[in-house]
C-alpha cells in the first residue's frame, strides 16, 4: 500500500514537472511564434499583391494525378506561372528521366482569359482562369488560404478528364526561382 501511494506521488510529481517544463518551453517559443506569424502575414500580403497584379508563380511541393497518385516534387521544375496574359503549366515529376521539356516532364503555355479573383467569407482567395494555347485548353482554379502564401490548384483540361491537383507556395513572378523547360 505504501508503494502504491509513493507511485501516485511520484506520478503527480512527474506530471507537475512536465507541466512546468511545457510552460517554460512555451514562454521561450513565444517570440519565435510571433515572428513567424509576422512573416506569414507578410508572405500572404505579398502573395495577394502578386495575384492582384497577375504576376505570380505557384511553386509546387506536391502534385496529385487523376488516379490519386500523389508525388512530392521539386518546386523549381513544377509550377504554374501567370505573367499578365501569359500562363505556363509545367509538370516535371521526374528528376531522373528527361521529358519533352528537357527537365523531366511537360511544359505548356498559353493565353489567359476569364481571370477572376474572389474572396469567400472564410477569407480564402479564389482565382479562376482559362489557359488556352497550342496544346493546352484548361480551367485553372486556385485557392490561396487566409494568412498564408500556401495555395491549392486544380487544373482541369477541357477536352479530357486528366485533372491534376497541385499544392504549393505563391510567390511574385519576379522572385520566383523556377526553371522553365521548352514548351510543347
Amino acid at each position: 500500500l505504501a508503494v502504491v501511494a509513493q507511485n501516485k506521488t511520484t506520478l503527480q510529481e512527474r506530471i507537475d514537472r512536465w507541466k512546468s517544463d511545457m510552460e517554460e518551453f512555451q514562454q521561450r517559443r513565444a517570440p519565435e511564434r510571433k515572428a513567424q506569424r509576422i512573416l506569414d502575414t507578410l508572405s500572404w500580403k505579398q502573395a495577394g499583391a502578386a495575384v492582384d497584379k497577375r504576376s505570380f508563380v505557384i511553386e509546387a511541393d506536391a502534385v496529385t494525378f487523376k488516379n490519386g497518385v500523389r508525388l512530392m516534387v521539386n518546386s523549381m521544375t513544377n509550377f504554374i506561372a501567370v505573367d499578365g496574359d501569359r500562363g505556363v503549366v509545367q509538370i516535371s515529376p521526374s528528376n531522373f528521366v528527361n521529358g519533352p521539356n528537357g527537365v523531366g516532364g511537360v511544359t505548356v503555355d498559353g493565353s489567359i482569359s476569364g481571370y477572376e479573383v474572389t474572396t469567400d467569407r472564410k477569407g480564402n482567395v479564389r482565382i479562376s482562369m482559362n489557359v488556352t494555347g497550342a496544346v493546352i485548353n484548361a480551367t485553372v482554379d486556385i485557392t490561396l488560404y487566409p494568412g498564408s502564401d500556401q495555395a491549392y490548384v486544380v487544373v482541369s483540361p477541357n477536352f479530357n478528364s486528366r485533372t491534376i491537383r497541385i499544392e504549393g507556395t505563391i510567390v511574385p513572378y519576379a522572385h520566383s526561382r523556377v526553371i522553365e523547360g521548352m514548351s510543347i
